[in-house]
């Protein structure tokens, strides 16, 4: 933790919120909706999920009570930063008819986000997005448009969900960087309480705008014990070996035949996924043919339509499909793009209804090259 920690009481969370605001800023972050802890617009922090937590399992995930007020000791929900940086459905262009001809229209403008609440495997999400959307010869242009007016508000992770192996993926509890302010949240007897540190200048301009004051050895150390804690009790993790070689190696295992007979291939991991970027356009028009639109939404690699090309799709059977989005995301994803595709967050486990789990699929692939290899060669 470093020296200039600061110390911000729960009080001071709407005048953040008015901070951020008056700095032309649409505030986002999390609240209770539909059963879920989902990211929305918020207008006040009384929209926070004060006093709510969440139990996940593969296949499961659950709201819960608990017993003191803290907003954001819950583990990752369905959403992620993806949803503000890279929306769902984006307008590409519209199109009408005049007297004088056609007249066109490029991308919506998007506001100025302030996320708040971001996870530190949300901060790892971002920053592989930022390879592979913004740093080619190509930016996506609603992406870098969004992503270069965006205010992050981080909070350390106190409270990993079941599903989580962030640890097992290069990253952790602790936010490091990719923030514009970070919070530790302390909710106890001593009160509901944040460390707060600023990660750029815009941060700090809007920490000075705060009642912020010294936090002090013992609440700096307090802070650090409850990231370690959160550490220790991520019990889920990828197998200790290259996972590049491991997908590479495990191409013809019988396991994948085996993971097809539980997969749905219904794209539920994809979407809720912090780092799946495909997507597919549509257009649309009036019925008078005086107006048309383009659009661009999430599209996944489970769809059979996906692969599609002239004569048929490419991958047909669910198997083929599943080990596409496995060996892409864990294996060629460090050849296209310098990283893992993975972040460790869980949510593709917890959210898939068949309750298949990507950590367990990868120790099975592990094992069944293991016992390959220790076959005796052929007489």
């Amino acid at each position: 933790m470093p020296e200039s920690a600061g110390l911000l009481d729960a009080t001071e969370l709407p005048r953040l919120f008015d901070a951020l605001r008056e700095r032309g800023y649409t505030v986002v972050g999390p609240t209770v909706r539909d059963g879920a802890i989902m990211l929305a617009e918020l207008g006040s922090a009384a929209e926070l999920p004060y006093g709510w937590g969440v139990v996940t399992g593969a296949g499961r995930y659950r709201l819960h009570r608990r017993s003191d007020t803290a907003a954001f000791a819950n583990s990752a929900g369905p959403q992620s930063i993806k949803d503000i940086l890279h929306p769902p459905r984006a307008r590409l262009w519209s199109a009408d008819r005049t007297a004088d001809g056609v007249t066109t229209t490029g991308p919506d403008r998007p506001p100025r986000y302030a996320v708040i609440g971001a996870r530190p495997c949300d901060l790892a999400a971002m920053a592989v997005l930022d390879r592979v959307l913004s740093a080619g010869a190509y930016p996506e242009p609603i992406y870098t448009a969004r992503r270069d007016g965006v205010f992050v508000v981080a909070v350390d992770c106190t409270e990993p969900a079941a599903t989580c192996f962030c640890t097992s993926m290069g990253g952790g509890p602790a936010a490091t960087g990719g923030f514009d302010l970070a919070m530790t949240e302390l909710a106890d007897a001593d009160g509901h309480r944040f460390v707060v540190r600023a990660g750029s200048p815009a941060g700090a301009e809007v920490l000075s705008a705060l009642c912020v004051r010294a936090a002090g050895p013992r609440a700096e150390s307090e802070a650090r014990a409850a990231v370690a804690a959160a550490a220790d009790a991520i019990t889920r993790s990828m197998p200790d070996e290259s996972l590049p070689d491991l997908l590479t190696g495990a191409r013809e295992s019988p396991h994948w035949a085996d993971v097809a007979d539980r997969c749905l291939t219904c794209g539920n991991c994809t979407m809720v996924c912090p780092t799946c970027f495909c997507t597919t356009t549509e257009d649309v028009a009036d019925l008078t043919g005086e107006h048309a639109e383009r659009w661009r939404r999430w599209d996944s690699c489970f769809d059979l339509d996906f692969s599609y090309v002239h004569g048929g799709s490419v991958r047909r059977s669910g198997e083929s499909r599943y080990r596409q989005w496995m060996s892409h995301k864990l294996g060629n994803w460090q050849a296209q793009f310098g990283s893992s595709g993975c972040v460790g967050c869980g949510r593709c486990i917890a959210w898939c209804p068949a309750g298949i789990d990507i950590t367990e699929e990868a120790a099975a692939l592990s094992a069944w090259r293991r016992s390959e290899r220790a076959q005796p060669c052929p007489p």
